[in-house]
């Protein structure tokens, strides 16, 4: 079943791109049933290890073997693992039943879906990995996938340029966590998980000489492998790539964007906890790198207009949330919101797609309006994933957000208050850019001015059927799986998986901190109603008071801009003028060209001794005979 798991999205990929010949439909079925089987058999692996504790590592075959140097590509079945094919097999099989319908008019849907199938094996081979090589080998595939499925539309220069923005950006990132991998196998002689998190303590006051600075290992080893994290999870610094990203369909901005590439980071840390655990260094700079992303991505998020935009920007903060959780040793607790995050944010970039769908590709939410009659189930689905990712009560956001900051502030250390503080501040930010969103698309008055409101109509069920079941999802995971994932007895499911060296006192929770965020959120509601539908001209008057701070947001607190000036520019300057100056006046003037020039002079110059005159032959052959004649006297 293990290696079914697997394989069987690769398998998929290969033949529907090979089936296609036959039909579209064709592709569309087998790799939408290859990956359905793979989620069925995913939840069957899950339900096993809660039951049976059935865990272990499966060798497929031996990579590597050089000395003692051992690396395998295997399968290891852990209970971190296995909660991990469950969110991806989940989101990746309803992803692909939805692109049957979203992607019904495209020319190109066979090659579509076996990009997302072959999507799905990268990130399975990532999550099932034993070794910090197969990780990475699943790591730079899920990032050729992501470049492959934002420039799918690649006639679009705006979605090639967006893809070659992702892939670079995640290359920065993939450099940072390269060199983390090095630094454990010079020090730790393996890549093995299990050899490595067995060593780590030994390593815990070890000091290494690192570009001229006395720094400690294990603190440096954890802030490259961040690196890596940071530019995969669209972190702070890291994160411009992300909403750019939504040029792809949007069953990709769901997949790869929202459920599953985006959290290998949070994965990353996470799975490395042994290694974290030993350096306070490297957690304050999670946590301060997370609280940073989290209030950055929701403060700009408030004033987007593109509503996929608005959802990637949401998804970049809440990611901030996970990664403060894990940088306040809660690594439990940014699994469980990773968990039900899957469900809700894939609920609203699916609903998002819905829309989208049907106003005929019209992205900005100014443009919509009024729309709750004519697609009820889509309005019903966004509204269920919008109380969820706004942490409603009683739905799953609430269990798992709220938990972020409940237990950010029962750690008791500086950071963990500071990171409960910012929580709470990105949680009634989070409450307004997400009713604004819902009220903007769905009430009010219709705006758009290029198509009938007697156009519009729900999506068919090949889209509906699907946000149905992220609905059961977005309700659900939170109340059936909290106790079971971060309660008091949390460490019968993690075993082994998660370390946790200090351990969490839940009765230390004041009930203040328990109300505070529900209250806010409960409350925005009617006030982002009134806001946004009601007295409009409040916030048209706020903007033009406050337009510099609006730019600033609206401009993404200009880090295109100044990426432009200080990286871009000067990168496309050197490399203009070692081009223009070293390649083609130097290497080409006195290389290929230069070479090139000689041999055409010297064919020129020959070519006058064709003259057909017998006197002119002989001329040539007796020159050829003397330097012969000398070279055999100077070779004696």
């Amino acid at each position: 079943m293990e290696y079914a798991i697997l394989f069987l999205p690769l398998i998929g990929a290969l033949l529907g791109y090979v089936i296609k010949v036959f039909g579209d439909i064709y592709s569309e079925i087998v790799t939408t049933l290859f990956v359905s089987a793979a989620a069925i058999l995913s939840i069957i692996l899950f339900y096993n290890g809660i039951v049976f504790e059935d865990y272990g590592n499966y060798k497929i075959y031996q990579w590597i073997a050089s000395g003692k140097f051992v690396v395998n590509a295997s399968i290891n079945i852990d209970p971190l693992s296995s909660i991990m094919l469950v969110v991806v097999s989940v989101v990746s099989a309803l992803v692909h039943i939805y692109s049957i319908g979203y992607m019904s008019h495209d020319p190109d849907k066979p090659r579509f879906m076996c990009y997302l199938s072959l999507f799905t094996f990268a990130m399975f081979t990532l999550v099932v990995s034993d070794n910090f090589l197969q990780l990475f080998f699943g790591w730079e595939g899920v990032g050729l996938c992501s470049y492959l499925l934002i420039g799918f539309w690649h006639k679009k220069n705006s979605a090639n340029n967006a893809a070659i923005k992702a892939f670079i950006v995640n290359r920065i990132g993939d450099f940072g966590f390269a060199i983390g991998i090095f630094l454990i196998f010079i020090f730790f002689g393996t890549l093995n998980y299990e050899e490595v998190f067995t060593l780590a303590p030994n390593f815990a006051d070890t000091e290494i000489n690192f570009l001229g600075l006395e720094v400690n290992l294990i603190t440096v080893t954890c802030l490259f492998l961040f690196i890596g994290a940071m530019g995969k999870s669209a972190q702070f610094f890291l994160h411009t790539w992300l909403p750019d990203a939504m040029e792809g369909p949007t069953p990709v901005s769901a997949l790869i964007h929202a459920a599953t590439m985006v959290t290998a980071g949070v994965f990353l840390v996470v799975r490395c906890s042994p290694i974290f655990e030993y350096s306070q260094v490297a957690l304050n700079f999670v946590a301060i790198v997370g609280m940073i992303t989290a209030l950055f991505a929701a403060s700009v998020a408030i004033v987007q207009n593109d509503i996929k935009k608005i959802i990637a920007y949401s998804t970049c903060s809440q990611l901030g949330y996970m990664f403060f959780a894990a940088g306040v040793g809660a690594y439990h607790v940014a699994i469980f919101h990773l968990f039900t995050h899957a469900f809700f944010k894939a609920l609203l970039f699916l609903g998002s797609g819905s829309v989208i769908h049907s106003l005929n590709d019209e992205q900005d939410v100014r443009n919509m309006g009024d729309l709750w009659k004519k697609m009820p189930v889509t309005w019903f689905a966004m509204v269920v994933g919008t109380l969820a990712l706004t942490g409603f009560p009683f739905l799953s956001g609430f269990y798992s957000k709220d938990a972020i900051i409940e237990f950010a502030f029962i750690r008791g250390t500086n950071v963990g208050y500071f990171a409960a503080a910012i929580g709470i501040m990105t949680a009634v930010l989070t409450a307004l850019y997400s009713w604004r969103l819902i009220f903007k698309t769905f009430h009010g008055k219709f705006n758009n001015k290029n198509l009938s409101k007697s156009e519009i109509h729900e999506s068919g069920l090949t889209i509906t059927i699907p946000l149905l079941l992220l609905v059961v999802g977005s309700i659900f995971s939170g109340f059936l799986f909290k106790e079971f994932l971060i309660g008091h007895n949390y460490n019968n499911f993690w075993r082994d998986s998660v370390l946790i060296l200090e351990k969490f006192d839940h009765s230390d929770i004041p009930l203040w901190l328990l109300v505070i965020t529900p209250f806010f959120v409960t409350v925005l509601i009617p006030i982002s109603f009134y806001l946004y539908i009601k007295k409009t001209k409040i916030l048209e008057e706020v903007v033009i008071k406050y337009k510099s701070l609006y730019n600033f947001l609206l401009n993404k607190w200009y880090f295109d801009e100044l990426y432009n000036q200080i990286i871009i520019k000067p990168t496309k300057f050197i490399g203009s003028f070692f081009w223009e100056k070293g390649d083609i006046k130097i290497i080409d003037r006195l290389g290929p060209d230069g070479i090139s020039k000689i041999i055409k002079i010297i064919s020129n110059k020959s070519s006058k001794f064709q003259s057909g005159y017998i006197y002119d032959y002989a001329f040539i052959m007796l020159i050829g005979l003397s330097l012969l004649l000398t070279f055999f006297i100077f070779y004696k």
